[in-house]
């Protein structure tokens, strides 16, 4: 039994299972002309993505604020692939992360304002996250009918190296997610950094990556060193004032908690504060004066 708690559109729905499990499914014409609490056709559903965990749930309805579902059920997909297909474990905040990422290059490729990510190519590094980052577009261009850049390889697959860990685990400390939220919104202020209606859902997203940042403290493993230099001295070069602020919450943040990050975690503080504060790139040579495509 697939009881329809939530319905998206005709083909997306959010059903109950009998055993209380909530779960997205789609299927051409799956719920047309149904209404909450009818059954579902279980011959009518080509896909189904479980949300196992609250965390899970939760950032469903979160996503669904401000992303397409196409979009949303399509990032569902990806990441039960790199699970089913690649055996890699990630946190539950990939869903957000890279459906804001993907909304985000659907929405510069409509408007023709689309450039590729500064993100240097690390394959031989990370061969299993851009496998999935291959297969991601693919997957796609079959569910959006978007044909990406194969640049978007290496972004996509930046996504889960940072998210990489096992489902479920990334359970927040609100003592503790309290006070990196307060030590990151001192060093904003201090650099005149606000939430603003232009810059609303970039500051949403970085509030979102502080909340698990909590469970990646004192994790200050090697693994992606060698990615970070490369990626972080491209971007320090290009982004100086992004980086430069970005420093200073990384370094904020080891002295007050007295912990220890992980290098990677600075190179993603750049990334959100450039896109909050809109700095355009300081080698024009390199990426003709525009944004980047993250």
């Amino acid at each position: 039994m697939l009881t329809i708690v939530q319905i998206f559109n005709n083909n997306v729905a959010l059903i109950k299972l009998n055993d209380n499990r909530l779960a997205i499914v789609k299927g051409k014409g799956l719920v047309f002309q149904k209404k909450k609490g009818d059954q579902v056709d279980v011959q009518k559903v080509e896909k189904i993505f479980y949300l196992e965990t609250a965390e899970s749930k939760e950032n469903l309805y979160f996503l669904l604020k401000d992303i397409p579902i196409d979009i949303v059920t399509t990032t569902y997909e990806i990441v039960d692939t790199a699970q089913k297909k690649f055996g890699f474990s990630v946190l539950d905040y990939v869903y957000i992360t890279l459906s804001d990422h993907i909304y985000g290059v659907y929405k510069r490729m409509q408007a023709n304002d689309y450039h590729e990510s500064l993100v240097p190519d690390m394959h031989t590094e990370y061969p299993t996250e851009y496998a999935i980052g291959a297969r991601a577009l693919e997957i796609i261009e079959a569910d959006l009918h978007l044909q990406l850049p194969k640049s978007e390889i290496k972004s996509i697959a930046l996504h889960f190296i940072n998210a990489q860990g096992t489902p479920g685990a990334d359970k927040l400390d609100e003592s503790l997610t309290t006070s990196v939220n307060d030590i990151v919104q001192a060093v904003l202020n201090k650099n005149h950094i606000l939430r603003t209606k232009e810059n609303g859902n970039y500051y949403d997203r970085l509030m979102v990556h502080l909340q698990y940042l909590v469970d990646r403290l004192d994790q200050s493993e090697t693994h992606g060193s060698a990615f970070t230099e490369s990626l972080e001295n491209s971007l320090e070069k290009s982004y100086p004032n992004s980086a430069h602020i970005a420093k200073e919450i990384y370094n904020d943040l080891q002295k007050q908690l007295s912990a220890k990050l992980n290098e990677n975690e600075k190179l993603y503080f750049i990334i959100h504060i450039q896109r909050l504060i809109n700095e355009q790139p300081q080698n024009a040579d390199d990426t003709g004066g525009k944004q980047n495509g993250k």
